[in-house]
């Protein structure tokens, strides 16, 4: 038997209902065709190298499996009918496998790992989503404080001229007065 890798691109807005539909009919194609599977790693969303159908971004896939060749040609087939799926490529890993249990053992011990990367992942991004939002949420919090501050130092502002100008009102009233009583005083003096 040989060991073969199987790359393909699909378009990333395809759902994960949809990828696992591409995935099981791959898996279908190789039990059909007695093949092995040893795994599949999903790579994830990432940046194309170059636009393909006017996509800049695809969802890769690695999947391994062993087989002697037949069913190489019913997997190239069955993704270029699928009208998700942006590219592929198949490669021949290893030209003959003989401990065939060991390799899948190892391959088990592999997709063990990448399900506990693909944990620590998922946890990390939900504590960065977290984090996000809160800063979201201070940032309001001090946008809303910096607001309310403004609005109350506008009220603030906007007493002292009216204040001011009241003090202004009151120093000429008395004055008028004491200019009025003055020309008085002066009038009795004479």
């Amino acid at each position: 038997m040989r060991e073969y890798e199987l790359n393909f691109i699909i378009q990333p807005e395809i759902s994960e209902e949809g990828s696992k539909v591409i995935l099981d009919r791959l898996d279908a194609i190789l039990t059909e065709g007695e093949a092995v599977r040893l795994l599949c790693d999903d790579l994830g969303k990432r940046k194309l190298a170059y636009e393909v159908r006017k996509f800049q971004k695809g969802h890769y896939y690695i999947l391994s499996f062993l087989d002697s060749g037949q069913v190489v040609p019913k997997l190239e087939r069955a993704l270029r009918l699928e009208e998700s799926v942006l590219r592929f490529l198949s490669v021949k890993v290893a030209d003959l496998v003989t401990d065939i249990e060991g390799r899948i053992a190892e391959a088990k011990e592999k997709e063990v790992e990448l399900q506990r990367r693909a944990a620590e992942r998922a946890a990390r991004e939900a504590e960065e989503v977290k984090a996000r939002a809160e800063s979201e949420a201070a940032a309001e919090r001090a946008a809303a404080e910096a607001a309310l501050a403004e609005d109350t130092g506008e009220s603030d502002e906007s007493a002292e001229p009216l204040e001011a100008e009241a003090d202004s009102e009151e120093k000429v009233a008395e004055e008028a007065s004491a200019e009025d009583a003055a020309p008085g005083e002066e009038e009795d003096d004479r």
